[in-house]
């Protein structure tokens, strides 16, 4: 192999190019883009120094993307420049925010107009990372603590055989996978996100698009979303940074098809929907109650060279545990206020709260949770 890859080498060039292009030179399985791989893109940097980051050498750190994606262009200039196919994963650009959200904190006063942050007009002004899928098969698979063999053909199993080259090129290391990926929305100084003096506030957000983008009202998530976007401009305009970063999960990674299927069958049954059996319901349609494996989540953190979190705009312990669990410390803990909460939103509050999600009031007792969900729910 022309191009062989070095995971966790320290220097782009060191590592390898990755590179997923139809050509000779191929080294990875899959595509460039995964959905829009009949696409193609060259990564704007917009003058924004992003690492080298220590973690980036670590082999075990960082699994699941490719944290010299958005250098390629000067890393494998002179390989670029004879022909070969070497394509940016990451791609960093700058641009404003405008939520009418923040225009209504902005008049009620909870936000300042600083011109620099936060406009005038109502506009923030952010620093967008949009970040592709890169799998290190080997590091993913220890990851999830099994064989990578046996990674590679559930793998190739469960996308019909799309990818054969997941059992017959044991030495192509890294995959492609066509899945969505995570942009990332930093506010105020991108140097301050890994400064361990400045403080910072970060929201980890799973897509949801019929709360996100068109406001349906049966989930916290826009309403979320939009709360932790304001704590991270109030941060950032304190000298600190904030980070929003948004993995494209929908339905807890089981699709909209699902999502709907699962709104369905808790509306239909016997009583209406009910926290008791809000759970229930997905797993009956499903099979899992949840398939987002928050495994990999932390890897986006490395990238940027996060040590702490010094406020976590989140109530998930699963996101909680995965990150702390990769080494980052978190320091508070802020939940959704109840005034932020809609009136149709309450069964899956209850239901969270009741399953175990951090919540500010006193956490519910073992008895409690079998009474108010019907079930055990220690392991859930």
């Amino acid at each position: 192999m022309r191009f062989p890859i070095h995971w966790g080498a320290t220097s782009a060039h060191e590592r390898g190019p990755v590179i997923g292009s139809v050509t000779t030179d191929r080294n990875a399985i899959g595509a460039y883009g995964g959905a829009y791989s009949v696409y193609r893109a060259l990564a704007v940097s917009a003058g924004v120094q992003m690492g080298p980051f220590p973690q980036w050498g670590d082999a075990s750190k960082i699994v699941s993307l490719d944290p010299w994606g958005h250098l390629v262009a000067d890393a494998f200039k002179t390989e670029i420049d004879t022909g070969v196919d070497i394509r940016p994963t990451i791609a960093i650009t700058k641009a404003r925010l405008s939520l009418p959200e923040v225009r209504e904190a902005i008049r009620l006063e909870r936000l300042k107009v600083d011109g620099a942050i936060v406009h005038e007009s109502g506009d923030v002004a952010v620093t967008k990372a949009a970040i592709d899928p890169v799998w290190h098969l080997p590091g993913v698979a220890a990851r999830f603590g099994v064989s990578e063999e046996r990674l590679r053909h559930t793998l190739f199993e469960q996308t019909g055989g799309m990818y054969p080259e997941l059992v017959t090129r044991p030495d192509l290391s890294v995959f492609l996978p066509p899945i969505g990926g995570i942009t990332l929305y930093i506010f105020g100084d991108p140097a301050a996100i890994a400064d361990p003096a400045r403080r910072l506030t970060c929201r980890v957000h799973d897509e949801c698009n019929g709360s996100d983008v068109f406001g349906s009202d049966i989930c916290t998530c826009r309403p979320y979303l939009t709360h932790g976007i304001e704590e991270c401009v109030r941060e950032a305009q304190a000298g600190g940074a904030g980070l929003i970063a948004y993995n494209r999960k929908e339905g807890r990674a089981l699709g909209e098809v699902t999502k709907f299927l699962v709104y369905n069958a808790r509306k239909r049954q016997p009583g209406g929907d009910q926290a008791a059996t809000y759970f229930e319901r997905t797993e009956c349609v499903a099979g899992v109650q949840d398939a987002r494996f928050q495994q990999l989540m932390p890897d986006v953190l490395h990238w940027l060279g996060i040590t702490r979190i010094d406020r976590f705009v989140s109530m998930s312990n699963m996101k909680h545990d995965a990150i702390t669990g990769a080494g980052i410390t978190i320091g508070e803990r802020v939940p959704i206020p109840a005034d932020l909460v809609p009136s149709d939103a309450n069964v899956e509050m209850e239901a969270k709260k009741a399953a175990g999600y951090f919540s500010a009031e006193a956490a519910p007792t073992e008895e409690d949770l079998t009474r108010t969900v019907g079930r055990d729910l220690k392991d859930f």
